[in-house]
């Protein structure tokens, strides 16, 4: 039975911004700066380039193959059943890290001291609206994205207007560049999201291609400009070592009534962030036992047309991991496996009709998802080379 079309291009391009505007912006930019310092912008950069070439990827299969399930559906029909497996698989590990990470901001910016009891209320509180479908998701993470980016937007320039109160970072190298545009990448997958819900949005073959342009060029800036602030009012030092930065870095103005609008606005935002990643994930689960690749009973859809039993499940396995995580953590947990992900996306593009310019795109979005999963610190390339090999022993376990 398909989903409900009840996406229009407003709810898709505000899901798509909401969708990266989570905890990325508010935990992962402090591990960034730490690692780049002054070269943050760059680094913010590379990641948003290789991201691009993916969203590209992502917007024209969408458009030739709107079903629930995104790049797990794209690689299944394009490369075979065994890299199918393989994307889903790695989706949905990478994407419930991720999950974790969401909800630990959440509770970072929430009630300090507690984290972990406030993610555990803000998954189970975002499941239930999440069960309501996928309509009202999309309001919530459409108001949460204008939210994010009126209060985030003058947060910034008032930091940059102050100018910079630390001193220059030493130089880094081009391989701290590159680790810390790894790190941030995972912020920047949030568009993937409207490729796993092609059954649920009104003409996808416009809207989703519209609603991935306008949402990540809108955050792309707001990243770039977060970075640069960020960079200029904490040390490298101290960013690094924040799992709330740009928090940390407005507390540097002296106003604690913006601070308190700012950690508001962080949980709104990260809250939306989670919403619309236990929805994405979910999506993907019901693809893949749709196809026997997960019991048959996690494709059960309720009566409004939501993959109910699917997003019980995630939800129950992010709150069984959160005591054992930090945000950081879940963090570089999930960037290596969204970056295999990605390059299988832009594998199953190869395989589209196309001018050579597009295909070259994919080629290098590929090449540049693979370079950035080998420049992940040695135990993120590790735990990804061990979620894949288990990925591909799973594969061929349920094939038989």
């Amino acid at each position: 039975m398909a989903l409900a079309r009840v996406l229009g291009p407003v709810r898709a391009t505000g899901l798509g911004a909401g969708s990266m505007l989570g905890a990325g912006i508010f935990v992962a930019v402090g591990p960034v700066v730490g690692r780049a310092g002054d070269a943050a912008v760059p680094a913010v950069l590379l990641a948003a380039t290789v991201a691009g070439l993916n969203a590209t990827a992502s917007a024209r299969l969408a458009r030739r193959m709107p079903a629930a399930g995104g790049t797990y559906v794209f690689a299944r029909d394009r490369l075979g059943p065994t890299w199918g497996h393989l994307a889903g698989w790695v989706f949905v590990v990478g994407k419930t890290a991720s999950c974790a990470a969401m909800a630990l901001a959440v509770g970072a910016h929430l009630w300090p001291g507690h984290a972990t009891s406030a993610a555990i209320l803000a998954v189970v509180t975002l499941t239930l609206v999440d069960l309501a479908g996928a309509r009202r998701s999309a309001d919530a993470l459409t108001a949460s994205a204008a939210l994010v980016v009126i209060v985030v937007g003058g947060s910034v320039l008032l930091l940059l207007e102050r100018g910079a109160v630390v001193a220059p970072a030493p130089p880094t190298d081009g391989l701290d560049v590159v680790q810390a545009a790894a790190l941030l990448f995972f912020a920047f997958a949030g568009y993937a999201r409207l490729a796993t819900l092609g059954e649920e949005v009104r003409d996808p073959e416009r809207t989703i291609p519209r609603a991935v342009a306008v949402s990540f060029v809108l955050v792309t800036a707001l990243y770039l400009l977060v970075a640069l602030a960020v960079s200029r009012a904490l040390p490298a030092d101290v960013a690094s070592a924040s799992d709330r930065a740009l928090a940390d870095a407005v507390d540097t103005l002296g106003h604690p009534a913006l601070s308190t609008v700012v950690a508001a606005t962080a949980v709104v935002a990260a809250g939306g962030a989670l919403l619309s990643l236990l929805g994405g994930v979910s999506r993907t689960v019901l693809a893949m036992a749709r196809d026997r690749h997960l019991p048959a009973r996690l494709a059960r859809e309720s009566s409004r047309g939501v993959p109910a039993s699917a997003q019980v499940a995630v939800s129950l396995v992010v709150v069984a991991a959160l005591p054992f995580v930090g945000a950081v953590e879940a963090v570089a947990a999930s960037s290596g496996c969204v970056l295999v992900y990605y390059a299988l996306t832009n594998a199953s593009a190869l395989t589209l009709d196309g001018s050579g310019f597009l295909s070259l795109m994919a080629r290098i979005g590929a090449a540049g998802c693979l370079l950035l999963v080998l420049a992940l610190p040695l135990a993120g390339v590790l735990w990804t080379l061990g979620v894949v090999l288990v990925g591909l022993l799973a594969g061929r376990v349920t094939r038989r």
